[in-house]
């Protein structure tokens, strides 16, 4: 009986590499679908966290945070002293949206603290970032009815806000602080491999568009008379909100 005739050396070798090939494929897609992340990029990000450099990194996101919820304090109440002296409703939702915006911060706080600290599991962090997240998304989903209500109420009435130039100083600023803030939060994610990270870096930058809008609809006003851009402004930010709101509820909230 004839044994069987073995196949070329280069032939085996190529066959072996279509193969790995094939399951290296298959294990990356498996990547943010059968792990059930939404965001691929968070989950590469985490594969490739540095153990050795997380506890500084860890302290440098609780910089951060600490920074966004002493910056949207000040911020939010400027805001809506602005709003309420000049009758700005663009004005007062980009001011109450700092408030949001600081409970957001306080829960990635706890979080990075308790991490520090080791006091949690990471099954324990997740179940509370879940719980965290869709309170903040039900708060936002209020304040953009709220915003969106008033703007089309101003619309209706024909209220004439005033010019605030203190808020208009206010949201250039804003514009300037919320571009490196994202950015740092999404050095830092990459760092820790923290989508939660990227999720708040991601909803800094819905804040700089906000105060894009929120400015738009002041200068028109001040510098045309168009006291209509205002409420328009307010409705563009009420979108905003709803959006950013909807993403957090469902989880979506990716750099």
């Amino acid at each position: 009986m004839n044994a069987p005739a073995q196949k070329p050396q280069h032939v085996r070798v190529a066959g072996l590499v279509v193969r790995l090939s094939r399951e290296a494929d298959e294990n990356h897609a498996g990547v943010g679908r059968d792990s059930g992340c939404r965001c691929p990029g968070a989950c590469q990000a985490i594969q490739r966290a540095d153990a050795g450099n997380r506890p500084e990194a860890v302290r440098g996101a609780l910089g951060l945070e600490y920074f966004t919820v002493g910056w949207n304090v000040v911020e939010g109440v400027v805001a809506v002293v602005a709003a309420l002296l000049a009758g700005s409703v663009a004005l007062l939702g980009f001011g109450l949206d700092s408030f949001v915006e600081c409970a957001s911060g306080l829960v990635m706080i706890w979080r990075l603290r308790a991490e520090q600290r080791g006091r949690l599991s990471d099954a324990e962090l997740d179940r509370t970032e879940h719980r965290a997240r869709k309170a903040v998304a039900a708060s936002l989903f209020a304040l953009a009815a709220y915003v969106a209500a008033d703007a089309i109420h101003s619309l209706i009435a024909a209220e004439h806000p005033s010019f605030s130039a203190a808020g208009a100083g206010l949201l250039v600023l804003s514009l300037l602080v919320m571009v490196w803030l994202a950015r740092a939060k999404r050095k830092l994610a990459g760092k820790l491999g923290s989508g939660a990270l990227h999720a708040d870096a991601f909803q800094t930058t819905a804040c700089w568009w906000l105060s894009l809008s929120a400015l738009v609809g002041l200068g028109l006003n001040g510098a045309l008379g168009w006291w209509w851009a205002d409420p328009v402004a307010a409705l563009a930010i009420s979108a905003f909100v709803a959006r950013e709101a909807r993403e957090a509820w469902r989880g979506e909230r990716c750099c």
